[in-house]
């Protein structure tokens, strides 16, 4: 098959360099995405309060709870998309292209519906106090306003990622960031619209992103090309991409509930508390993307090449995304941890909030690499079609140990940091379960289809 001048090779020649390659642009479009986010933090921080800042973070833990069951459908379409074209078949490219693209627009639509109409008593369920809830209320309905061109959006990446294009959403991305910010700074300063204002101003850019990623794939050419006469979901393709999508939105959501609970948490120690872990957890997620980018390069890679036959290539591509999401991970998240008061202080000049901000950063960003690394062995599982059982560990080992440190020594012991600290605690028990597993599969499955390598 003829790669386009957007696309990696995956399959074929130096593989580290080309790892950096595609891991690079969509570390820095990672990154832009959050400074949509980021710049709501600082702007309504800034000029609106820390009741707004308290009001925009109090959101974060709920949206990913109600969305991560269907960005995890991107990740099935992702792996499918990539073993398809690993394979060279065009008819099962196009057929799963135009089936995600469609099911992107339906699952928006009704999310849609359903968070704007559910989202605002769950709010009042995590206990948000009162001072913070109509305005995290009004930012959540607004934002879900927007949840189909959010879904198209990650949809549509999500393909572009599986044929080795990570330049293009950069471009587009860098574009709607830049709209987000001058957005923000319009709606918040100059018509003093608060919390409505950053909320608009993060749509109207999503709308934006994922115009530009849409009218790029009806402009390729090959499988990956969407064309109007074709926008049908194919019920073979949509139950292939559940059959993988479905374990990563279950595991990102219960996840999420996890983080709901331990949102629930913080929110007891009152609103100051709330705005300085909003604040951290803005900083900690350009972290975190900056690995997800890692999870993200080791998925694509081992889903091309298991669909090529390339097995004795699958372990490289693991040890190369392990180092470099251990490079990654402590590098920034010491670099976080060490600037944390400078870079807390752009969120908020209120020094309690700095000082608990300080705490998260100190128990999260120092050990972060451990995501990484666990992240990373479960996108090599996914990619190697193995979709159940990386979520069975996941949230046995990471959610379902979160949750019974909340109920158990947190509640003997209440403090922000006996809190945290369930995070690196979980990361390794998951990570050590995960590398095992991923043993154990190389085994049984390489020797069935190659021999043991």
């Amino acid at each position: 098959m003829k790669r386009k001048s957007y696309e990696i090779d995956m399959c074929n020649g130096p593989l580290f360099s080309k790892i950096l390659l595609f891991a690079i642009p969509l570390m820095i479009s990672s990154i832009l995405q959050l400074l949509f986010n980021a710049a709501d933090m600082v702007v309504v921080g800034r000029f609106a309060g820390s009741t707004a800042l308290a009001a925009v973070g109090a959101n974060a833990s709920l949206i990913n709870l109600l969305t991560n069951l269907f960005i995890g459908f991107s990740v099935g379409a992702n792996v499918l998309v990539a073993r398809f074209y690993g394979a060279g078949k065009e008819q099962d490219i196009s057929e799963t292209v135009h089936s995600a693209v469609v099911l992107s627009l339906v699952s928006g639509l009704g999310l849609m519906v359903f968070g704007m109409a559910v989202a605002p008593r769950i709010l009042v369920v995590m206990g948000t106090p009162g001072d913070v809830l109509s305005q995290a209320v009004l930012y959540i309905r607004i934002y879900f306003a927007g949840m189909p061109v959010i879904l198209l959006y990650n949809f549509g990446s999500s393909i572009l990622r599986a044929v080795g294009d990570t330049r293009r959403p950069l471009y587009y991305l860098s574009g709607a960031g830049v709209i987000n910010v001058v957005l923000n700074l319009i709606f918040v300063i100059g018509f003093h619209l608060g919390v409505a204002g950053v909320a608009l101003a993060t749509v109207i850019s999503q709308v934006i992103s994922a115009g530009l990623v849409f009218r790029c794939l009806t402009r390729m050419k090959g499988g990956c090309r969407v064309e109007w006469q074709k926008m049908r979901m194919k019920k073979e393709k949509v139950m292939q991409i559940v059959r993988i999508g479905l374990p990563a939105g279950l595991q990102g959501t219960v996840f999420s509930l996890s983080n709901v609970l331990i949102q629930s948490s913080v929110n007891s120690f009152g609103s100051v508390a709330m705005a300085g872990n909003t604040a951290a957890q803005n900083i900690e997620g350009f972290i975190y993307m900056s690995m997800n980018a890692c999870h993200q390069t080791a998925l694509s890679f081992t889903s091309q090449n298991f669909g090529a036959g390339n097995y004795r290539r699958i372990g490289k591509v693991l040890m190369e995304c392990l180092a470099m999401v251990t490079v990654v991970g402590l590098v920034m998240g010491w670099s976080a941890y060490l600037c944390g008061g400078r870079l807390l202080g752009i969120y908020s000049s209120d020094p309690k909030v700095i000082e608990v901000g300080l705490l998260r950063l100190s128990v999260i960003c120092t050990a972060y690499c451990l995501c990484g690394i666990m992240d990373v062995m479960v996108g090599e599982l996914r990619g190697l079609g193995y979709a159940v059982l990386p979520m069975i560990v996941s949230l046995l080992g990471a959610c379902g140990f979160r949750i019974l440190w909340i109920f158990t020594v947190f509640q003997s012991h209440r403090s922000l940091w006996v809190l945290y600290i369930s995070y690196p605690v979980s990361w390794v028990l998951t990570g050590a379960v995960h590398m095992v597993c991923y043993i154990l599969i190389r085994k049984k499955l390489f020797s069935l289809q190659e021999g043991k390598i």
